[in-house]
Formats: C-alpha cells, structure tokens, sequence
C-alpha cells in the first residue's frame, strides 16, 4: 500500500497488474474518478499497453455504488470519528482494531435479487 496515490503510483499499480496476467488477457479494471487514472502520465503509459486495459469507471457522485466506499464510510464513523491521531503508526493501529471489530461482529446484507431478475443492456 502506498502512502500517495497520484500518476506514478498508479502506473507503477497498472505495471504490477500487467505482470500478472497472460499477455493475451485484456484485464478489466473498475475505477472511479480519480484524476490520476485519467491523467495525461497513465494515457502516455497506457499507449504503450494497446488493447491491454479497460477502465469501467464508476459514475461521478456515484460512491454509493462502490461497496469499499461504503466500507470506508463506515470505519470513518464508527471508529475514526473526531479522534486525532497523534501518529500515522497510531492511526493504523486503530484502524485495524476497528477492521477486528467488524470481522468479530459481520453485518450481513442480504442480496434482495435474483441475477436472472437483473436486467442488464
């Protein structure tokens, strides 16, 4: 994990990803609209990966639609609300104890539809 998330960071991600999979595969990647996934530094990268990524992108004022989204959402109130961290260690420190918390006490969503109720074009 990164501390940072700009151009560089993300191309070094998509460069990782790339090494990973077949090089016949093209690789499918859901994004939201971060500035460094458009940037002109991940065009110029992605020029020279023709035919290897596609970005789905989630739509603008869309989070709800991304499940980590809500996740973080979550863990920002219940467990991050209105303290201050006196260090990143200490930050870290609470925010996997609150990750514990919830995997020792799971909310479960029930899925309401069937995938052959869904319509998708």
């Amino acid at each position: 994990m990164r501390d940072r998330h700009r151009s560089l960071e993300f191309i070094e991600f998509l460069s990782e990803v790339d090494k990973q999979y077949r090089v016949a595969w093209l690789i499918r990647i859901v994004l939201g609209n971060h500035s460094s996934h458009v940037s002109k530094e991940t065009q110029v990268y992605l020029k020279t990966r023709l035919s290897r990524f596609e970005f789905i992108f989630t739509p603008k004022h869309g989070s709800w639609l991304n499940m980590i989204e809500m996740f973080f959402s979550k863990l920002t109130r219940s467990v991050l609300g209105h303290i201050r961290a006196q260090s990143k260690a200490g930050m870290k420190s609470r925010i996997y104890q609150g990750i514990a918390a919830f995997n020792n006490d799971p909310a479960v969503f029930p899925w309401k539809y069937k995938m052959d109720d869904v319509n998708v074009k």
